[in-house]
């Protein structure tokens, strides 16, 4: 039998078909892993305008204040709030503690996530006008 193209294989990866609630939480945190760690290198990548100038980090500063990267703080606490207390549920379930309400916990982090970036989210737009 011949073997499945790479990237066929890779599709897999991220299907929800059939998947429940653990295997959604197991892809989201996936995908928040990846998001996490491109952002990570976009800072890093950002921060050397420290060392340009104060022109360059004011020219920047005045970008970050548009309202798109303001959307894209809101998406970057979202992803890393998910990350965050799945990563608690993922540790509590690997303790032996909730396991039979998994289901619940992962509504509960999506929850709370959802609730919790919305006021962030509704506070960042607040402060800066």
């Amino acid at each position: 039998m011949k073997e499945a193209p790479r990237w066929k294989r890779a599709t897999g990866w991220v299907d929800l078909r059939g998947r429940r609630e653990g295997g959604l939480a197991f892809v989201l945190m996936r995908l928040t892993g990846i998001g996490l760690t491109i952002y990570l290198f976009i800072h890093l990548y950002v921060l050397r305008l420290l060392i340009q100038g104060p022109e360059a980090w004011d020219a920047f500063i005045a970008l970050a204040k548009s309202p798109f990267f303001l959307a894209l703080d809101g998406l970057l606490i979202l992803g890393l709030l998910y990350h965050a207390l799945n990563g608690i549920r993922v540790t509590l379930l690997g303790l032996g503690i909730g396991v039979p309400q998994q289901a619940r916990l992962f509504w509960g982090v999506v929850a709370m996530t959802l609730l919790i970036t919305g006021i962030a989210v509704y506070a960042i737009f607040s402060i800066t006008g």
